[in-house]
């Protein structure tokens, strides 16, 4: 971030005119980054003019709320930018932006440590405005329109574990039952409900600062995003668990000056509120926790329940399905058993690991010959057990008339039913294939 002593307290007096930082810098003389004893280079004023320009343009696609934000990041991506253009390469029109210069830079912030992801957006802003200025007529270079962008790692997004979960859970309740003063039991039923919209809808943290009353709608268990990422509206909905949270925050919300959900000292949260409280909740219990990570959270969680893919893409927002397809990527539970029980079966064939024996604690079978008889009457129960109309407890009292065929010892009563049924079919395993051949094919 770049700081200008001699213009920062009039430029925060009027934070609604941000460019004002980036004219003040314009307007004065400063020293070339190469030495003090170097000469002295002004900003060119066209930059500022076109840069205020581009600012009212792309103001059109800004949320209101995210209008000073967005403002202050504008001016301070494009002042890092031209700064190192101005200051360390000599440029003063546009025609003598040369893609090496682009170049230097990205390997100046690199080398001092910034991440990919950071570098790729200046370049991705830089080239954005070099295409408005295009279409206002300037002459742009191809070559500063084709400079690739840096790949950027694949990473896996970052998501809580049920039991992680469950601890910052704890620690809520915890802070909701020990509130003494109603003023602490306000923010601890504020933080309640703030981990419960992040993390069960999957709304964005802005999102959910920026609620109003009017978007609660408890009958139908749901609420809606106004103005969301993109300038998008969109369905969330809630649990019976969440709708209780939530109507248990407003019986003490109280009165304010608007008439958004969250309200702190009787006013509209200010940006950090809810990040810096949910960051302290985590600290108590030793866990990272932020508001995207429970948005991650959220995702995979539903994605593992067996939720579609397409319907975490609408309920989360996502304009493109490959969006929602990293979360499969990060933790897929499909996967995870399909992996376990495959490798499972090769460490058995290569003995590895022994060979798992079935649990047979509760009945042990005596090994008998099957006579022609048996073979007949087994028949007559396969025949039996074939017909689908059967009951339960015709199948229990076929399967009891095997066991008696061919004198199984029951030790111990089974725990239940269905065990027992199992242990029927057990005990025909240990009979001889041979054995339960038709009396034709026996001779």
């Amino acid at each position: 971030m770049l700081h200008f002593p001699a213009c920062t307290s009039c430029c925060r007096s009027h934070h609604k005119h941000t460019c004002q930082v980036f004219r003040c810098q314009v307007s004065r003389q400063r020293p070339r980054a190469d030495g003090p004893g170097r000469s002295y280079r002004s900003w060119p004023l066209w930059l500022a003019n076109e840069l205020e320009r581009y600012q009212h343009v792309m103001q059109r696609n800004w949320r209101p709320s995210k209008l000073e934000m967005n403002l202050h990041r504008f001016w301070c991506t494009y002042a890092r930018m031209w700064r190192f253009l101005v200051e360390q390469r000599g440029v003063q029109q546009l025609a003598e932006v040369k893609r090496q210069y682009l170049l230097d830079y990205v390997d100046q912030r690199l080398g001092a440590g910034y991440a990919v992801s950071g570098v790729t957006a200046d370049m991705r802003y830089f080239q954005s405005f070099l295409h408005f200025l295009q279409e206002e007529a300037y002459s742009v270079p191809h070559s500063l329109l084709r400079i690739p962008p840096l790949k950027q790692p694949d990473s896996l997004p970052r998501y809580l574990t049920d039991e992680q979960v469950k601890s910052l859970l704890g620690e809520i309740e915890r802070s909701v039952r020990e509130a003494s003063l109603p003023s602490r039991r306000r923010l601890a039923l504020l933080d309640r409900v703030a981990f419960y919209l992040l993390w069960q809808t999957g709304m964005r943290v802005g999102e959910v600062e920026e609620l109003r009353l009017e978007d609660l709608d408890f009958p139908q268990k749901r609420l809606s995003v106004r103005d969301g990422k993109g300038r998008k509206d969109r369905t969330v909905y809630l649990t019976q668990t969440a709708v209780r949270v939530l109507q248990a925050y407003l019986g003490v919300r109280g009165e304010g000056s608007s008439d958004h959900v969250f309200l702190y000292r009787h006013a509209s949260p200010s940006k950090d509120l809810i990040r810096s409280r949910l960051k302290t909740i985590g600290k108590r219990v030793g866990i990272k926790v932020y508001p995207h990570r429970l948005r991650h959270t959220c995702a995979t969680q539903l994605l593992n329940a067996g939720c579609r893919v397409t319907s975490i893409q609408r309920f989360l927002g996502h304009k493109k399905l490959n969006t929602t397809m990293i979360y499969a990527r990060a933790h897929d539970q499909n996967v995870a058993d399909d992996y376990f029980a495959a490798m499972q079966k090769v460490e058995q064939r290569l003995e590895i690991v022994p060979t798992q024996e079935k649990n047979n604690e509760n009945v042990k079978v005596q090994s008998v010959s099957c006579t022609s008889e048996q073979r007949t009457k087994l028949l007559e129960f396969a025949d039996q057990l074939a017909q689908p109309e059967l009951c339960k407890d015709e199948r229990l009292s076929i399967a009891t008339q095997l066991l008696m065929l061919f004198g199984v010892v029951q030790e111990q009563i089974p725990p239940e039913e269905d065990t027992w049924s199992s242990h029927s079919l057990f005990s025909l395993s240990n009979v001889p294939l041979t054995s339960v051949a038709s009396p034709a094919n026996s001779t």
